[in-house]
């Protein structure tokens, strides 16, 4: 059996080498490697792919939430509604603008943002909410389309974790995740479900003029060289993680399944054991991309878990172990901990397993057979 990782970058590496290192050889054979035609030749084929009018690339995913909010306007002391579990980087870029994050719980199925919590959420200074679509699944968009609408507010997809994903409406019409809110943002780091081998990120819009604006805040404020209109940042993409994009982006699809195949296998593997419970997919089988295959135990020693299968060469992770509004950067004497009953359990009960696109059935089966061997003593 291969040595079993957390993700197999390596192995997925072999299976396109023969277009990956090329690409990366034209880069540094033209020497373009920032705003290169590699970048600009990503850009179109994601936003085909997508169906989305615009794509800006940038340096990294956490700058792509940033930018986003920069783009909208959003000034000091607007308040921006969140999820409570997920990465610090979605509540970061909040804090780091001046803006005011609000978290709120998620729901105990999807692990996504609640509706209802958010609708709870919302004041006067209220400008956006930011929906997670967490370990791959995308959050309840068209409920929370409807809250924004409602209440005049943006939208701002986190699609860190779900690109490729597609969203179901309830009348049957579908959308590439990040593409319905006012603006998203993505990153591209190495363990994503498309990713770069360094870092990288993107801003989806399908608004001409905020799409204006974005473009030259990632590039110091400027549409013209030396003509700083804006205030900007530096956060580009650079050719040759574009170029390996580029060469990735044809096979997404095929990751994708890749990953749901291995999702559902284990599924099988856990399907009879009353203290597991396996991801929940709700709407259309493309709705989940698994970014990370995320279990609930119930009665189980999770720490000890974690130990046991480190001790038997089995990587795994816990994502996430500290609910945000518990954060000693983000605590705030408004937070009510009744108010994250949710969140609160998830961080005692959550494991993450293996999950990329080389994973074969037979390390799905010593993966879910040691993790049965613990339970049952």
């Amino acid at each position: 059996m291969k040595k079993i990782q957390m993700v197999d970058l390596k192995g997925q590496y072999s299976g396109i080498k023969d277009v990956v290192d090329p690409a990366i050889q034209e880069v540094i054979d033209t020497a373009t490697f920032i705003n290169g035609p590699k970048v600009h030749e990503f850009q179109k084929n994601l936003e085909n792919y997508l169906g989305v009018k615009h794509v800006i690339p940038c340096a990294n995913g956490t700058d792509a939430l940033q930018i986003a909010m920069m783009g909208l306007g959003l000034k000091p002391g607007d308040e921006v509604i969140t999820a409570d579990f997920t990465f610090a980087a979605t509540v970061e870029v909040i804090a780091l603008l001046g803006l005011t994050p609000v978290l709120v719980d998620v729901e105990a199925d999807t692990f996504n943002i609640d509706v209802e919590a958010i609708k709870k959420a919302i004041t006067p200074k209220t400008k956006a909410i930011v929906p997670v679509h967490l370990f791959g699944q995308c959050a309840n968009m068209e409920a929370i389309m409807e809250v924004a609408k409602a209440h005049n507010l943006y939208v701002i997809e986190d699609n860190a974790q779900a690109i490729g994903a597609t969203y179901t409406y309830a009348n049957g019409d579908k959308a590439k995740a990040g593409t319905i809110g006012d603006v998203s943002s993505t990153s591209f780091f190495p363990s994503k479900n498309l990713g770069c081998y360094g870092d990288g990120g993107a801003i989806f819009t399908n608004n001409d003029d905020l799409a204006h604006t974005i473009r030259g805040i990632v590039n110091h404020g400027m549409y013209k060289r030396y003509h700083h209109d804006v205030v900007g940042v530096n956060s580009r993409l650079d050719s040759i993680q574009a170029a390996v994009l580029d060469a990735k982006l044809v096979h997404l699809d095929t990751y994708n399944a890749s990953r749901r195949r291995a999702a559902h296998k284990y599924n099988e593997h856990f399907k009879d054991v009353s203290e597991i419970t396996t991801p929940y997919e709700y709407g259309a089988k493309d709705n989940h991309v698994y970014h990370q295959y995320t279990l609930k135990l119930s009665g189980v020693d999770r720490d000890a878990l974690v130990q046991y299968l480190n001790d038997n060469n089995i990587p795994c992770g816990v994502y996430y172990p500290i609910p945000l509004h518990n954060q000693k950067a983000y605590q705030d004497s408004r937070y009510n901990e009744a108010d994250f009953t949710v969140t609160n359990q998830l961080v005692k009960d959550v494991i993450s397993l293996p999950m990329h696109t080389e994973l074969d059935d037979e390390q799905i089966a010593f993966i879910a057979n040691h993790i049965k061997t613990f339970i049952n003593g």
